[in-house]
């Protein structure tokens, strides 16, 4: 079995709520959210799309997760026209030991130093759980984005 197996076993779409912890006015917002899982070449690949609102204005973002056998390592390239606007972000992760796909990232926020970014992923009995946490630049700690969870349908 490949690493990718759990994420592959949930091909297809899915729907609930996302929740945006919201940086600029410091409130949360929820909205309906939808998602599609699509493996690609043969499985080697997995590709998360999915769909989300931020007062009203539809917005959507796409993560393609693969894994690195030699060094064990997992792979994600992230897209969002919200948060990323016209950047891909590329992360990196340990194998997962907990069946959540973990992977850390980073951008740029001038005039200061860059941040981190941890996008989780967890693929569970019939659900499907998307994380992305803000993390310092010091490291000292960090804080939740975005929280989705989904249900097959």
């Amino acid at each position: 079995m490949t690493p990718l197996e759990p994420l592959i076993a949930g091909v297809g779409d899915w729907h609930g709520t996302s929740v945006l912890l919201d940086p600029h006015a410091g409130l949360k917002e929820e909205c309906a959210s939808t998602a599609r899982v699509v493996p690609l070449l043969g499985g080697r690949f997995v590709r998360l799309d999915y769909s989300w609102s931020y007062k009203g204005a539809p917005q959507e973002g796409s993560i393609l997760i693969g894994f690195e056998t030699k060094p064990e390592v997992v792979t994600a390239h992230w897209i969002d026209g919200w948060h990323m606007s016209e950047k891909v972000m590329a992360c990196r992760g340990a194998r997962p030991t907990d069946g959540t796909f973990s992977v850390l990232g980073s951008y740029e926020a001038p005039p200061g130093p860059d941040w981190g970014w941890r996008i989780d992923l967890a693929p569970g009995d019939g659900t499907l759980r998307l994380a992305m946490y803000n993390r310092w630049p010091d490291g000292t700690q960090e804080d939740l984005a975005v929280e989705a969870i989904y249900t097959r349908g």
